[in-house]
């Protein structure tokens, strides 16, 4: 059981989402390890080195934008079994999502984090 990474978030109209994505690919000279739609929410995100950006409309973002941080995992189970035992509330359990697995939790100091496991995990995502 291991945070492979963790991702700060940055929600940001989807009008402005190439241009960012964009700009910090060149200014840490990687492409993006992850880009996709998500249409069900109506959104694109985008994973630059440890930035996961997050484009949509304000009414499409709405739910995502109180969650503080990604942490990607090896074992989005073991997690979800795990964190209440240390005061975490798991808020929404796994589901399925186009990259693999996530979950919405609660740590004890108030954090909001999205838990994910990646079916195909990138070998950078390594802290």
């Amino acid at each position: 059981m291991n945070v492979l990474n963790i991702l700060a978030r940055r929600c940001l109209p989807i009008a402005d989402f190439d241009l960012a994505v964009s700009f910090h690919e060149a200014l840490v000279e990687q492409k993006a390890r992850l880009r996709f739609d998500y249409p069900e929410y109506n959104l694109k995100l985008a994973q630059i080195a440890n930035l996961l950006f997050i484009g949509g409309t304000p009414d499409s973002l709405a739910p995502f934008t109180a969650t503080h941080a990604t942490f990607l995992v090896d074992d989005i189970q073991a997690f979800a079994r795990a964190l209440p035992a240390r005061g975490a509330e798991i808020l929404e359990a796994p589901k399925e999502v186009p990259t693999g697995w996530n979950m919405l939790v609660r740590h004890p100091d108030g954090t909001l984090v999205e838990y994910v496991e990646h079916r195909d995990k990138n070998p950078a995502d390594r802290m």
